[in-house]
C-alpha cells in the first residue's frame, strides 16, 4: 500500500444509522471541521434531551401514581362508606345476616393501588431528581408520600381486615364476645400493624415541608395530619390487644364503678358525679347490675389515703369524705380510688376499676345507635341529650327527687342502646371510632384496680393520668365553687406563648379568659343556687370558681394580673407540676382575664395541653418559640 492509499474512503453500502462511505486508518472524512462540528452538536442535544427525558418521565410517571392514589382514595371511601352504612340504626345492612365482603374487596384494591403508586414512583430518574438541591423537594415529597401509602395498605390495611369476626345480625348476642376473641386471636397482627404506623408517621413528618410545588406540600401536610390520627388510635388498639381480654372477665368476672359526669357543674375530671351505674363484664359480655345517684353515694366516708401531697392541695374540701368534691383533681386515677373505696364502704364489694362518661359521650354514642326511648317515653337523641341532661331537666322538673330520678332513668335507657348496639358486630367499629373520640377529647376515662393494667393503661390519654415528666405543660382547670348549675354557660380560652430566655428558662406569658353566657333572667333557681353563701351581694346568674393554672415541672411564678390589675394566686403542687389557683366571682355576662408570667425551664416546644372537657370545649391557641440557646 502507498502512502498516498492511506486514510483514503473506502465505498461501502448505506445502511441504518451508518455513513455513506467509512474512514480508514488515522485519516480525516471528507466533511473535516463541519462534521466536527456537527458531531459536537449533536453531543451536546443528546446531552440535553437526557434531563429533559427524564423530567418528562417524572411528569408522566407522577401523574400516573397520582391516578393510582386517587383511586386507592376511592376505595377507601367505599370501605368508609360501607362502614357507615352497616352502622346505621336500622339500615338494610345492619339486619344481614351474611358476611360482608366490600371491606376486603376494598382494602386489596386499595393495597393494588397504591402499590402501583409506590412501583411508578421509584428507579433511578426519581432517585437522581430527588438528590437534586431545591428542585428534588416535591419530588422526594411524592416518593414519601406513594411510599408511605403502599405501607399503610400492604401492611396495616391488609392485615387488619380479619381482625373483627364476621358481621352478625342485631340481637345475636354474640357481638362483643365474638369481637374480643379475634382481638385475643390478632393481638400480634394490632401490634405490627401499628409499629408500621408509627414508621411511617415519622418518615413523612420527615418529608419537606416546604417546596416550590405548593400541591406537594398540601398533600404531604394532608397525609401527616390523617397519620397524626391513626397513630395514637392504632397504639390504643394495640393495647386493647392486651389489656381488654382480661378488662371484659376472660379471665374472670369483672365489676367497674361508672359515673355519669354531670359537666354542668365543672370538676377536675370534667363534672360532678351524679348518677352512677355497676357494670358487670363476663367472658366479654357486658350488663349493668344496677343504678344510683349521687345521693345514695354522699354516706359513704371511706377510709383512703392518697398521700401528704394531695392532702395538702385539697386540705379544705375533704375529698375523700365529701362525695361532690371526690374528683377535684384533673388526675382520674384519685377520684377513681376513691369511687372504688366509697363503693366498698357503701355495699362491702369491691369493684376492679372505675369508668367516667359525660352527656357529650352518651351523644356520640347515640349517633350509632340509635335514639334510646325513656321510661316516661321521652326519646333520647344524639342531638338532644346534652341540653335535656345539663339545661332542660332543671327547668322540667322543680323536685329535686323527680330530677334525679330523670338523670337515673336517662343513663339506664342510654345504656341499654348500646348493650343491645354491642351484640351486633356492624355497629362494633363505629361504636370504636366513637368511644376513641370521646377518650381523645377527655370525655372518657378508665382505671384498673389491677396494678399490670393500670401501667399500661396510664400511658394513654383515656387513664385521665397527670403525667409527672418534665415537659413544657399547660392546664387550665376550673372547679365550681358556687354550688351552681351554671358552668353549661361557661366559655373558655387559653393562649400559651412562649417568650425570652434566660438562664433559669423561657419566660411564658398564659392568658385565660372565662366569660359566663348565663341569661339575666328565666333561669330555674336550682340552676342559679349560691351554696357558698357569700359575703357579698350577688344576682342570680352569678357563678364563683376555683381556677387552677397546672404549669409545666419546676416552673417559677413571676407574676399576675386578672383585667389588668396585679392578682394574688395560691400556688400548689400536684404530682410535681407548679398549680397556680384563684377564687374568681364571675358575674352574669360578664369576661374575665387572667394573665400569668411564669419561667418554664423546659419550655423549648410546644406544651403538652391539659383538657378538661365541660360542655363548651377549651378553646387554646400555643405559640412556641423554639429552643433557647445556650
Amino acid at each position: 500500500m502507498t502512502e498516498q492509499d492511506i486514510g483514503t474512503p473506502e465505498p461501502r453500502r448505506p445502511g441504518p444509522g451508518r455513513d455513506a462511505f467509512r474512514v480508514r486508518g488515522p485519516g480525516r472524512s471528507r466533511e473535516g471541521a463541519p462534521g466536527r462540528r456537527r458531531l459536537f452538536r449533536n453531543t451536546l442535544l443528546a446531552a440535553a434531551a437526557l434531563p429533559l427525558a427524564g423530567a418528562v418521565w417524572i411528569a408522566v410517571t407522577a401523574l400516573l401514581a397520582r391516578w393510582e392514589l386517587l383511586a386507592a382514595q376511592q376505595d377507601l371511601d367505599t370501605l368508609r362508606h360501607s362502614a357507615a352504612v352497616a352502622a346505621a340504626p336500622g339500615s338494610a345492612a345492619g339486619k344481614a345476616t351474611a358476611p360482608a365482603r366490600v371491606p376486603e374487596q376494598a382494602v386489596r384494591s386499595a393495597a393494588v393501588h397504591a402499590a402501583r403508586a409506590h412501583r411508578l414512583t421509584t428507579g433511578p430518574a426519581w432517585y437522581s431528581a430527588a438528590e437534586l438541591p431545591f428542585l428534588g423537594g416535591p419530588v422526594r415529597t411524592v416518593r414519601g408520600a406513594a411510599y408511605a401509602a403502599d405501607r399503610l395498605a400492604s401492611d396495616v390495611l391488609s392485615p387488619l381486615t380479619g381482625v373483627l369476626p364476621p358481621s352478625t345480625p342485631h340481637g345475636s348476642g354474640g357481638g362483643m364476645s365474638e369481637a374480643l376473641a379475634a382481638l385475643q386471636r390478632h393481638g400480634p397482627e394490632i401490634a405490627r400493624a401499628a409499629d408500621v404506623v408509627a414508621e411511617v408517621r415519622t418518615d413523612v413528618h420527615g418529608l419537606p415541608r416546604s417546596t416550590w410545588l405548593p400541591a406537594a406540600d398540601r398533600a404531604r401536610a394532608a397525609l401527616q395530619q390523617q397519620l397524626d390520627r391513626l397513630a395514637p388510635a392504632m397504639t390504643d388498639a394495640s393495647l386493647a390487644a392486651r389489656v381488654l381480654p382480661s378488662m371484659l372477665g376472660t379471665q374472670g368476672q369483672r365489676r367497674y364503678f361508672l359515673a355519669f359526669q354531670n359537666i354542668a357543674e365543672a370538676r377536675g375530671t370534667g363534672g360532678l358525679p351524679g348518677a352512677f351505674a355497676v357494670l358487670r363484664a363476663d367472658r366479654g359480655r357486658l350488663s349493668f347490675e344496677r343504678f344510683g345517684n349521687n345521693t345514695e353515694m354522699e354516706t359513704a366516708k371511706p377510709d383512703i389515703d392518697l398521700g401528704a401531697e394531695f392532702n395538702a392541695r385539697y386540705a379544705g374540701s375533704d375529698p375523700t369524705h365529701v362525695w361532690p368534691n371526690s374528683n377535684m383533681s384533673p388526675h382520674f386515677p384519685y377520684a377513681a380510688r376513691i369511687w372504688a373505696a366509697a363503693w366498698r364502704k357503701h355495699t362491702g364489694e369491691r369493684v376492679d376499676g372505675a369508668i367516667a362518661v359525660d352527656p357529650v359521650t352518651l351523644s356520640r354514642l347515640l349517633q350509632v345507635t340509635g335514639p334510646a326511648r325513656m321510661a316516661d317515653g321521652t326519646e333520647l337523641t344524639a342531638d338532644n341529650v346534652v341540653d335535656l341532661t345539663e339545661r332542660a331537666s332543671y327547668a322540667k322538673y322543680d323536685d329535686v327527687a323527680q330530677r334525679k330520678a330523670f338523670f337515673v332513668d336517662a343513663a339506664r335507657a342510654a345504656a341499654a342502646r348500646l348493650m343491645g348496639a354491642l351484640d351486633d358486630t356492624r355497629r362494633l367499629p363505629a361504636l370504636l371510632v366513637a368511644l376513641n373520640d370521646a377518650q381523645g377529647d377527655g370525655r372518657l376515662k378508665v382505671w384498673s384496680a389491677h396494678a399490670a393494667e393500670q401501667r399500661l393503661l396510664e400511658s394513654r390519654p383515656y387513664s385521665g393520668t397527670l403525667p409527672e415528666t418534665p415537659g413544657p405543660f399547660a392546664g387550665l382547670v376550673v372547679n365550681n365553687a358556687a354550688g351552681s348549675k351554671l358552668d353549661y354557660y361557661l366559655d373558655r380560652s387559653l393562649d400559651w406563648e412562649a417568650g425570652t430566655c434566660s438562664d433559669l428558662g423561657r419566660h411564658v406569658t398564659v392568658t385565660m379568659t372565662l366569660t359566663n353566657r348565663a341569661p339575666a333572667s328565666g333561669l330555674p333557681g336550682y340552676v342559679t343556687h349560691r351554696g357558698d353563701r357569700p359575703p357579698y351581694r350577688t344576682r342570680p346568674g352569678d357563678n364563683r370558681l376555683l381556677v387552677s393554672y397546672y404549669a409545666g415541672v419546676g416552673a417559677a411564678f413571676t407574676g399576675a394580673t386578672l383585667d389588668g390589675r396585679p392578682a394574688q394566686l395560691m400556688p400548689g403542687v400536684e404530682r410535681s407540676h407548679s398549680v397556680y389557683t384563684l377564687d374568681l366571682e364571675l358575674p352574669a355576662g360578664s369576661r374575665r382575664t387572667l394573665v400569668l408570667h411564669l419561667l418554664e425551664p423546659h419550655a423549648d416546644r410546644a406544651p403538652v395541653l391539659l383538657r378538661q372537657s365541660l360542655v363548651t370545649p377549651l378553646r387554646a391557641t400555643l405559640k412556641p418559640g423554639g429552643a433557647c440557646r445556650v
